[in-house]
Parts: structure tokens; sequence; C-alpha cells
């Protein structure tokens, strides 16, 4: 019995080294079967304790393992010919290059480069990949100072816009789904004018550029704001303006009322919140308690004095052209008008677009105007030749254009439902000189021209500042206590104001005055 147990053990053995030895042919033969015509399900068919998903990838790589050492032997046998053709060149002269030696050599450098030059493709794709970790879970506690300074409590519904006037007396506009657009002193947080009897939501609020004017938008309506004459009271300073609004029912009106600014009080300060990335989510229930109408006590305009034609549906934005004689606007009706505002008279009608528009925006020093479009695209209108009137499409993003706005030089910067931003260079539209990636969709954006600092809205609540070339500088605090706490539509910079530089609303009903201490957000940039 021990005897027939042993020669039975010896055939096991023999059988399996029969085996493996027969294993070891196939795989040693894997790639000449392979590079015949053998179907892959045969090779993964063979025995293998490796998943098939790893030995796939494995026999992928040795694959390309394979195409490159066959190069190389390519480059070697093309060697060896020049080093024989030179061989024949310089028999005559009695010198002869020892070819072996040669091409290994060729050969060896020639692996050398190649091995090196995907090492290299490996660190800067890992740099890469590895700087874009890092930065997102950066903290941006070094780069700069963000201090909420006051938040202008008041409107009944979300805030679709926010606009500061360029010149003096300085004060706050904002236009709400309320019906209303309110302006705003900047340093008490009071409500100076109250716009009611509007139909429908009022969507974009404009200053004029050099005069004390300001432009508003609600659904198929603007409004101008005209004609501040300057009178001293015991209490403040008071203006007088008018207003032009443009209705649902095709028609612009000009309104005028009385401003009466408040005599600035001493500002408390308020605790000073580093821009981080760690501050606690807050409920959405926390919004602010707008119970008490705080607009109830300043003055109300309802009645129209003069009208004008308009477009023949919602006017989503306006904006003002150089020199403040002419007015666009981009309505839902696919077309942007452009207006004279002495004459009310319209003089362009803006086509092109797909879809309804979103946006518009002019030029600080040209003719210029771009709109932006549910179409995924923005246009840019140039009316500096009286005689041609140019458009160039700018195709970039991959959902609605939210906005685009001018910045210094030739400079447009756009932001889109798609989550970028793109920094377009007018002089070449072909593709954006930066892409700024985000994780929620982007809102009216604006730029802080002195500086190049791009504040953006989200949807998401956040509102993050970019320099021009998609460096991420910081981003405004938001906590149970401070912040927005719904869907920030929008942003607009006040660089010489001194006590808050940005502002920003939302659909949390309020706006919020920003101190970005700049100096110290480029001082690491």
């Amino acid at each position: 019995m021990p005897t027939e147990s042993g020669s039975c053990s010896t055939a096991r053995q023999a059988k399996q080294k029969r085996k493996s030895h027969s294993l070891s042919i196939r795989r040693t033969n894997s790639s000449e079967q392979e590079r015949t015509g053998l179907p892959r399900e045969m090779l993964e068919g063979q025995d293998s304790k490796l998943p098939s998903s790893v030995r796939s990838t494995l026999l992928e790589l040795f694959g390309q393992i394979e195409r490159e050492f066959e190069n190389l032997y390519i480059e070697n046998l093309e060697l060896r010919r020049e080093i024989e053709t030179l061989n024949e060149r310089l028999a005559a002269e009695g010198q002869a290059i020892d070819g072996a030696e040669l091409s290994k050599g060729q050969l060896k450098t020639k692996a050398s480069h190649s091995t090196s030059q995907l090492s290299q493709k490996l660190k800067t794709t890992y740099k890469a990949s590895t700087s874009k970790i890092v930065s997102s879970f950066k903290t941006t506690t070094s780069r700069a100072v963000c201090q909420l300074v006051k938040e202008y409590i008041g409107h009944r519904d979300g805030i679709w816009d926010v606009s500061v006037a360029r010149t003096q007396p300085v004060v706050l506009g904002t236009a709400s789904a309320d019906h209303t657009a309110l302006l705003w002193s900047i340093e008490t947080g009071r409500c100076l004018v109250k716009y009611s009897g509007h139909v429908g939501s009022v969507n974009s609020i404009k200053f004029h550029p050099s005069e004390q004017l300001a432009l508003t938008v609600r659904s198929s309506f603007c409004e101008i704001l005209e004609e501040w004459r300057k009178e001293d009271t015991s209490s403040g300073t008071c203006f007088t303006c008018s207003v032009l609004s443009a209705s649902g029912d095709q028609t612009a009106h000009i309104w005028r009322y009385a401003v009466q600014l408040p005599t600035p009080q001493p500002v408390a300060d308020t605790t000073q919140q580093i821009c981080g990335e760690d501050e606690v989510e807050c409920s959405d229930k926390d919004e602010p308690d707008v119970d008490a109408d705080v607009s109830s006590d300043c003055p109300t305009i309802r009645v129209p004095l003069t009208s004008l034609k308009s477009h023949q549906g919602v006017v989503i934005a306006a904006d003002w052209l150089v020199g403040g004689k002419q007015a666009v606007t981009a309505s839902w009706d696919r077309t942007a008008n452009l207006f004279d505002v002495e004459t009310a008279e319209l003089v362009h009608s803006l086509t092109g677009h797909d879809q309804e528009l979103t946006h518009c925006c002019t030029h600080p020093t040209q003719r210029l105007v771009v709109t932006s479009s549910r179409d995924t695209t923005f246009r840019l209108w140039d009316f500096r030749d009286p005689s041609i009137h140019s458009v160039n499409v700018f195709q970039g993003h991959t959902d609605t254009v939210t906005s685009a706005v001018f910045t210094v030089g030739d400079n447009v910067v756009s932001g889109s439902d798609d989550r970028t931003v793109k920094v377009w260079d007018l002089r070449n539209m072909r593709s954006p000189i930066a892409t700024i990636r985000t994780d929620s969709a982007i809102n009216r954006i604006n730029v802080c021209v002195g500086q190049k600092i791009i504040a953006l809205p989200h949807d998401n609540r956040q509102v993050r500042l970019f320099d021009m070339s998609g460096v991420r500088l910081a981003r405004l605090p938001r906590s149970s206590r401070q912040g927005h706490r719904r869907m920030v539509c929008c942003s607009a910079w006040s660089e010489d104001h001194p006590m808050c530089n940005l502002f920003t609303c939302g659909f949390d009903r309020q706006a919020i005055g920003w101190n970005i201490n700049i100096p110290a957000l480029l001082q690491e940039k």
C-alpha cells in the first residue's frame, strides 16, 4: 500500500509539472497569438487567479510596452542602415565605426529619452491633478479678510439685482420679485425710495454712468431715474428725480420722485470674519424678518408721467450705453432693443439669439453691447461705426449663459449654468484665455475693474472671488449668523466706497454690503 501511494503521488506531480509547463508555453506565446488575431476572450479564458478586469488592463499595458519596444527596434534597424552607409563612405579613408557598439549606444539613448519623456509626462499630470485637489481643500484664511458690514432688509420676495450709483450721492439700488425697486442709504441701511404699482417682478436696476440717473427693469419694464436736483434740508440732503419704466403693455413710463438722504451716523464695528471654507451650514428657515415694512416710511411712486413702446415679452435686464444718451434692454422675446432716451424712440432691435435673453451689458468707454442667452451663447454688438453694426457670436458654454460683462481693455467675462466662468479676449474669440470651474451654477457676475477681481454669486448660496487668470482668492463668509441663506443672484462692486466695496443680493430677500480688504486679498496671490 505505501508503494502504491508513493507511485500515485509521483504521477500527480508529473502531471502537474506537464500542465504548468504547458501553461507557461501558452502564456509565453500569448502576444504572438494575439498578433495572429486570436480573440481576447480565448486569452482571458486561460487559467489565472487574477480578476478579469485586472488581467485585461495588464494585457493592454503590456501591449503598449511591446509596441514601444517595436518602435525602438525599428529605429535601431534604421540606425544600423545609417551606420553601414557611413562605414561605406569612410572605408576609403581607412576609418570605420563599430556599428554594433554605436547602435547599442543609440538604442540605449533612444530608450532612455523615451522613458524620460514618459516619466516627465506622468510627473506633470500628477502635479496638475494633485494641485487641483490641494487647492480645493486649501483654506483661504491667509489670503483675505472679508467683513460683513451692513444688511439691507425690506423686500418681501427675492432680490434679482443690485447696483450702486456711480455719481454723488452714492446710493444702493435693489430690484425684487415683490414687484418693487428700492433705493437705500449705504451708510445707514435706510430705505429712501420705493417703486410700487408694478404688475411684474423687477428684474434689473442700473444707474447712469455720468449723471444722477438710474435704469431698472422688471417683467417687461425698465425704469430710468433722472434729473437729480440737489436741495439743502434740515435733516439731510434731498434730490428730485424722474423715473422711466417699461411695462408689460408694451409701453415705458417716466416716474418722478424726491429722495432725501439721512445724515450719516457713526458705523459700529462688526466682528471681523476671516474668509475660509469651514463656516457652519445654516438652516433654510433662518431668513431675515421683514414682518415690519421698513419701506413704509419712504416715498412711494405709482403714477407715471409719460410712456413709450417696448418689448413683446419680459424685460430681464438693461444697461446704459457710454454717454448715457441711449439704453439697451434684453428680453425674453429673444431680442435686445436700443432706445434713444431723449426721444423715447426705438433705434435698433437686435435679433439673432435662438432662445430667451438672460442679461445685457455695455462697455464703459466704447459703443459695444454684449447680450447673453439661454441658447448657450453670448453676442457682441458693435455700434462704433454708425453705418455698420457688426455681430460676433461666442460659443464656449454648454448651458445657459447667465451673464457676460466687460472688463478693462478687450476682455469679456462670461458666467453660465454649466458651472464655469470664462475670460475672453475680443481679439481672439476662438477659445477663452482662462476658465474657472466651480461646483454650482453662476448668476450675474461683476468685475472689480481696478483690481481685476471677479465676484461669482452661486446657486448654492456661496460668493467666491477669483482673479482674471482663474486663481481663487477667497470665499465670502457664510454661517448661521451671517451671509446669504438662499440663492445669490447678483454681485456689484463699488471700489471707491470707504464703507462697503462689494454688494450681493439673493433670494433670501436681503442685500449685503461687504468690506473686502483688497490689498490683503492680492498680497499672497
